[in-house]
């Protein structure tokens, strides 16, 4: 069976499935296609189910702020056949640096010591390459709806009756939110983000200019106010990308839609700050897209109820201060993926084991990021002035092992290729 799609954007995919050779064979709607969607696609693909990917955007996301890849994610991304892609498209950083208003170094820390401590398993990543890397794993293997998103579910025993905002209703037998912090599915099944958001009271901000002047190569730049941070890093092709961070206690209305609107906030928000942050500042004039949102967790007692179930930031959101949501998010749909190839069509089963396997070491690490927050956007001057001396007078490999003692996996990550014999 083939099918070529193409809703409201310019990717025509073609998939190609085999017959199902088994009962246990199933067809499973995955709405969400940044970091889980096409990992859980590629699991489930090989195991021999049939996912749908359903992306709201008219193709894959580019852009975002940078990752880290390492420990149980650089695992996955082993395991999956990416790692040299990501090797290739990725950074070895030399250098985090803060500066004072005039540029001068603050305090500094070399992440190679932290590399070097995990057998140099370890590479930063743009969040769009590392997603863009996962699309070209099912690019032509798997079904997907572009510029299309799940309007509604309807649960029966057998079946999962969806709606979509332009596709004809269909029917699956699972379907799967992958669909980030603002989960539509998450909402349908278990209800409005305000239940399981817990806020931390920070927003931030991703964007990419050309040609800016001056560059730092593999050096993580910061500046530091109270409650505000802007960051810089010099990328390939004359590129670089700015993260911008700022507390907010309240949410209010939420994050503006439109970039105009976006660029005017953040103008508002970071006006008056030291440093390069001006220039910055006008740079966004230049930007097309602005990623911009609110900096929060979700906490959920469960992550499936029915035939429903949630992977990555629809289920249990870390936050960027954990540093491995990505990863999280790949391991996620790894063992969703093995459980139901185990389980075959005893899905209930396999959503007990997916929860049990992963929760406690979920929650484990959104605790763990709750910890970096006061050191990420610090509050107060006397904050800065403690992070500044305690890196400046701690050895470089203290500061790295405190580092990983703080995100220490204490997970083995099953195999389940070998479970089944693949």
């Amino acid at each position: 069976m083939h099918r070529a799609v193409i809703r409201g954007g310019e990717y025509k995919v073609t998939a190609s499935y085999p017959e199902a050779e088994s009962m246990s064979t199933m067809k499973i709607a995955i709405n969400g296609m940044g970091i889980a969607g096409p990992a859980l696609a590629y699991w489930l693909h090989r195991f021999g189910h049939e996912p749908t990917l359903i992306e709201r955007a008219p193709g894959p996301r580019p852009g975002g702020y940078l990752v880290d890849c390492w420990g149980l994610g650089y695992d996955q991304a082993e395991k999956m056949g990416i790692l040299p892609e990501l090797l290739e498209l990725g950074y070895h950083v030399q250098e985090v640096r803060w500066v004072d208003d005039a540029g001068k170094a603050d305090a500094s820390f070399d992440p190679q010591i932290l590399s070097h401590m995990v057998d140099d398993r370890f590479v930063t990543i743009e969040r769009g390459d590392l997603a863009m890397a996962l699309f070209r794993l099912v690019d032509g293997k798997v079904e997907m709806l572009f510029g299309d998103s799940i309007d509604s579910i309807d649960q029966h025993e057998d079946r999962v009756d969806v709606t979509f905002e332009q596709a004809s209703p269909r029917a699956f037998d699972l379907v799967i939110g992958a669909d980030g912090l603002h989960s539509r599915v998450r909402e349908l099944t278990f209800g409005p983000m305000e239940q399981f958001e817990q806020y931390l009271e920070m927003r931030v901000a991703a964007v990419e200019v050309d040609s800016y002047q001056p560059r730092d190569e593999l050096t993580f730049i910061s500046h530091t106010e109270p409650k505000r941070q802007v960051s810089r890093f010099s990328k390939r092709d004359d590129k670089t990308l700015f993260l911008l961070g700022i507390r907010e206690p309240l949410v209010g209305p939420g994050v503006p839609r439109t970039d105009d609107e976006k660029r005017e906030e953040l103008k508002q928000g970071f006006a008056g700050m030291g440093w390069e942050c001006p220039q910055i500042l006008d740079a966004l004039d230049q930007m097309n897209h602005i990623y911009y949102d609110v900096v929060s967790q979700i906490h959920m007692d469960h992550w499936t109820r029915g035939r429903v179930a949630l992977v990555g930031d629809a289920a249990a959101c870390l936050s960027l201060l954990a540093g491995e949501g990505t990863g999280m998010g790949m391991l996620e749909a790894y063992v969703l993926a093995g459980e139901l190839a185990l389980a075959g069509d005893d899905y209930q089963t396999a959503f007990a084991r997916y929860e049990e396997r992963l929760q406690p070491l979920i929650k484990q690490k959104q605790k763990n990021a709750l910890k970096v927050a006061p050191t990420y956007l610090p509050k107060g001057h006397l904050a800065i002035f403690v992070r500044n001396v305690i890196t400046r007078i701690l050895p470089p490999r203290a500061v790295a092992r405190i580092a990983l003692m703080s995100v220490k996996d204490d997970f083995v990550s099953p195999e389940y290729e070998q479970q089944l014999n693949l």
